[in-house]
């Protein structure tokens, strides 16, 4: 095999997002629930006997060097190399659909992706918590793409244990704004002391709950919204049909949904004022059984 096409990379949502404390390295710990879902990227990729890699197409603002997927794969080619003492090279092309930005991981599932593809293609044979440690250097947000399924997560994000979540529809809002991560976590204003929860707390919500309310919150929303008024004026619009939030640092804004027809009666009122598009919750990732 020396070629795969399609090749998904899903967005996540954070279904809460707390920031419980910050390390004296300076990265800050928190407790999220990370859920798959169904729109994202799509990248395809071509094995290549030169040993070089490369980016098949051009994507605004991201120089190719710069782009986590041939930073991923340079990874996996110098494991490869320590391996088999052969070196592989690749042609990656990324169809982006999710914004930069937007808090949906768009560039760490492409990377995990990548990984996941070219460790099949190159036939290098890392298991995935091997995958997974090789992507953590280049973005928290990775493991947990190559973990594939709903994760309950703490540490920087990388600590991970499976975890039940709803199956719903979500409608998610682009307010048109791109939102620096590391900008959101070093306001001066934003919270670091929000107590932990333990994972039983989460899923007695979910397993007693009685209407749509959300679990927690989303610690950044606060100060992301204040600085990009785009995003608290999409929370605002969609909180009028349920308990809507911020994923990630922002700047996507979410609500859920328990079936398909209520994601479309908002969506159909989002048209005209609001980018809006809905996507399914998903239980694994599309290519998990490729690990």
């Amino acid at each position: 095999m020396t070629e795969l096409k399609n090749l998904p990379a899903p967005a996540k949502l954070n279904l809460f997002l707390h920031v419980t404390g910050r390390r004296a390295d300076g990265y800050h710990m928190l407790q999220t629930a990370f859920q798959l879902i169904g729109r994202g990227d799509l990248l395809h990729i071509r094995v290549r006997t030169d040993g070089q890699l490369r980016r098949s197409n051009d994507i605004l603002g991201v120089p190719e060097q710069q782009d986590l997927v041939i930073r991923a794969a340079a990874l996996l080619q110098a494991e490869a190399l320590r391996r088999s003492g052969v070196l592989h090279g690749a042609d990656i092309t990324v169809d982006k659909v999710l914004p930069m930005g937007g808090g949906l991981g768009g560039g760490s599932s492409d990377a995990a992706t990548t990984l996941m593809a070219l460790n099949t293609l190159w036939n290098v044979g890392l298991d995935q918590q091997e995958l997974m440690a090789l992507g953590l250097p280049l973005g928290a947000d990775i493991p947990f793409f190559i973990f594939g399924e709903t994760a309950f997560a703490e540490g920087v994000g990388e600590a991970l244990q499976p975890l039940a979540a709803p199956d719903c529809w979500y409608v998610v809002i682009e307010p048109g704004v791109s939102v620096p991560t590391a900008e959101i976590f070093c306001s001066e204003h934003l919270t670091r002391n929000t107590p932990p929860i333990i994972i039983a707390d989460f899923s007695s919500h979910y397993e007693n709950r009685n209407d749509w309310k959300q679990f927690g919150r989303n610690d950044l929303q606060q100060v992301a919204s204040s600085i990009y008024p785009p995003v608290a004026k999409a929370i605002e619009w969609l909180a009028a049909y349920g308990d809507a939030r911020m994923t990630g640092s922002g700047a996507c804004v979410f609500c859920a949904f328990a079936d398909e027809g209520r994601a479309d009666a908002v969506l159909e009122r989002a048209q005209g004022v609001w980018t809006a598009w809905k996507a399914k919750a998903l239980k694994r990732h599309p290519i998990f059984d490729m690990l």
